[in-house]
């Protein structure tokens, strides 16, 4: 299968959706932070291994906790989404924190502070 072909996207997609919903639903773990979202998921043409990009929304302490969390949760993860979906091989997972959504936030802040400078002088009068 290549890389760019319409069935591979749709299937890290379809693998990204079900990882999402594992972890939304079905793992207890306190570690794992409840604001963690799956950025994207690159499976390997071969199925055998996948890269799960994660995006914790707090701080260093809680993302290092949620990667811990959902390192030692992998297995149980792994086994839902072979019961869950029909692939040939189901793949080895790795997961990778992803920091694209809190940058993003950031960003946006800053743009707002250049727009509306006037918005940071009223909070600082308060």
């Amino acid at each position: 299968m290549k890389k760019n072909s319409i069935k591979y996207s749709r299937m890290n997609g379809e693998v990204q959706r079900e990882i999402s919903r594992i972890i939304a639903q079905e793992i207890k773990d306190p570690r794992i932070h409840p604001l963690t979202s799956v950025v994207s998921v690159e499976v390997t043409p071969d199925l055998k291994y996948a890269k799960v990009f994660v995006s914790v929304l707090g701080d260093e302490a809680d993302q290092e906790n949620t990667k811990q969390g959902l390192k030692s949760a992998a297995s149980h993860v792994r086994s839902c989404l072979a019961k869950s979906l029909n692939l040939r091989n189901t793949p080895e997972l790795t997961f990778v924190l992803d920091d694209s959504i809190a940058y993003g936030i950031n960003m946006s802040k800053r743009i707002d502070q250049i727009n509306h400078p006037e918005k940071e002088k009223d909070m600082g009068e308060e």
